[in-house]
C-alpha cells in the first residue's frame, strides 16, 4: 500500500523540483541582469566661463542732507509737501521775519546816521578844520554800520529756507506754527539722480579684483529687494582705504544712474558682479552629493571601481558647479544613479562626452 502511494506521488515531486529549478534560474538571471546595469559617466568640462557673485548692499543718494533752521522763530509758512520733488533754490520754509526786519531797519538807520557824520567830518577835514585821524575814525564807524546792515540782511535771508539742490523731500520734522531754534531739523533732502551703492567684499576677492580686474568686472548689476534686476547697470568707481578688522571686508562703491527715480535712499539689495574664470572645471550639480555640508562626487578608477572624493566649489551657477579643487580634467565621475551604488563598488558604465552633458543643461557661460 505504501509503495503504491509513493509511486502516485512521484510525478508531483518531479513537478515541484522542476518548478524550484525554474525559480532558481530566474533569480540567477535577474541577479545577472542587475549586475549588468550600466551607469552614465562623464568628465569635467574645462573652458573659459563667467560666474556671478552677489553681495549685500546699501543704496544711498548721491546727495542726502539734513535741512535745518538757520534762525530762531516761529515757522510761519511751509511751501512744499512731504515726498515732493523740489528744484534748486526753491523756497521751502519761512520763519516769521518780523524781528529780523526790525533789526534790519534799525541797522540801516544807524548806518544812515553814521554816514551823515562821516560826510560832515570829511568836509571839515578837507578844510583842515579836523585832523585826518578823526576822519579815519568816522570812516571806520561808517564801515562798521554798513557791515551791521549786511549782517542784518543775512539774518533776514536766513528766515527763508531754500533747497540747496534739486531733490526729493522726506517727511516733516516740525509742523506749521512750531517754535524752532537755530539748528533744528526741518526735513531731509535727497538727490536721487544717481545712486551710490555700497557693498562689502572679502579680502581674497578684493585681491582678485585688483589683480585681474577689467572693464567687465567694474560693471555691476543691482538685484532689488523684490529679486528683480534694476534696469541700468552700475560702475564700481571707488574702494575705501581700510579693511574692517572685525569682518575682514572692505567697502566698494558703485554708481548707478536713476533716471526714473525708482531707487530711493536707504534701500537694500544685492550687487551682482560678473567674474571671469579661465580654464574652469565645470560639472553638473546632479553629479554631486553632500555629506555634512561638504560636496562629494563618485570617481571611477581604471578598474571601474567607484570611490567618493571631496571637492571644493569655486562658483555656483544654475545646474552647474565650477570646481576649485578635488578633480582633474581627465577624471571620470558618475553622472546618474548616485543613490544606487556603494563605495568601492565595481560598475559597468557608458561614457558621455562632457560637452554633450553640459549642452543639455541651462548653462550660463561664455
Amino acid at each position: 500500500m505504501s509503495l503504491k502511494i509513493l509511486l502516485k506521488r512521484i510525478p508531483m515531486i518531479l513537478s515541484v523540483c522542476a518548478l524550484l529549478a525554474n525559480i532558481g534560474c530566474s533569480t540567477q538571471a535577474e541577479e545577472k541582469k542587475e549586475e549588468e546595469v550600466s551607469y552614465l559617466v562623464t568628465s569635467p568640462l574645462q573652458r573659459d566661463t563667467t560666474a556671478t557673485k552677489d553681495y549685500v548692499c546699501q543704496v544711498r543718494s548721491i546727495q542726502h542732507i539734513e535741512v535745518r533752521a538757520l534762525e530762531k522763530g516761529y515757522l510761519q509758512k511751509i511751501f512744499v509737501d512731504e515726498g515732493q520733488y523740489v528744484k534748486q533754490a526753491q523756497l521751502m520754509f519761512q520763519i516769521m521775519p518780523v524781528v529780523y526786519n526790525a533789526e534790519l531797519q534799525k541797522s540801516e538807520a544807524e548806518a544812515n546816521y553814521v554816514g551823515i557824520e562821516y560826510q560832515n567830518t570829511k568836509r571839515l577835514a578837507d578844510s583842515n578844520i579836523v585832523s585826518k585821524n578823526e576822519l579815519a575814525l568816522a570812516k571806520a564807524k561808517f564801515d562798521k554800520a554798513n557791515a551791521e546792515v549786511a549782517l542784518a540782511k543775512t539774518h533776514l535771508q536766513f528766515t527763508q529756507i531754500r533747497a540747496p539742490f534739486s531733490g526729493i523731500m522726506d517727511h516733516f520734522q516740525v509742523r506749521l506754527g512750531s517754535l524752532v531754534d537755530e539748528g533744528d531739523l526741518l526735513t531731509t533732502l535727497s538727490d536721487n539722480s544717481k545712486m551710490w551703492v555700497y557693498f562689502n567684499v572679502p579680502e581674497a576677492e578684493y585681491l582678485d579684483f585688483k589683480t585681474h580686474h577689467n572693464d567687465n568686472m567694474k560693471r555691476v548689476n543691482l538685484v532689488m529687494a523684490n529679486n528683480e534686476l534694476f534696469g541700468h547697470p552700475g560702475v564700481v568707481e571707488t574702494i575705501e582705504a581700510d579693511f574692517n578688522n572685525e569682518t575682514g571686508n572692505i567697502a566698494f562703491r558703485a554708481t548707478f544712474p536713476n533716471p526714473k527715480g525708482l531707487l530711493r535712499h536707504g534701500e537694500t539689495g544685492n550687487v551682482r558682479m560678473t567674474v571671469p574664470l579661465k580654464n574652469a572645471l565645470i560639472i553638473p550639480q546632479k553629479a554631486t552629493f553632500e555629506v555634512l555640508d561638504k560636496k562629494y562626487v563618485y570617481v571611477v578608477d581604471k578598474d571601474n571601481v567607484i570611490r567618493s572624493r571631496e571637492i571644493n566649489i569655486a562658483a555656483e551657477m544654475p545646474h552647474i558647479f565650477v570646481v576649485q579643487s578635488g578633480l582633474r580634467k581627465d577624471d571620470k565621475i558618475l553622472l546618474e544613479g548616485l543613490r544606487q551604488v556603494k563605495e568601492n563598488e565595481k560598475i559597468h558604465y557608458k561614457f558621455e562626452k562632457p560637452e554633450a552633458v553640459i549642452a543639455h543643461l541651462e548653462l550660463y557661460a561664455e
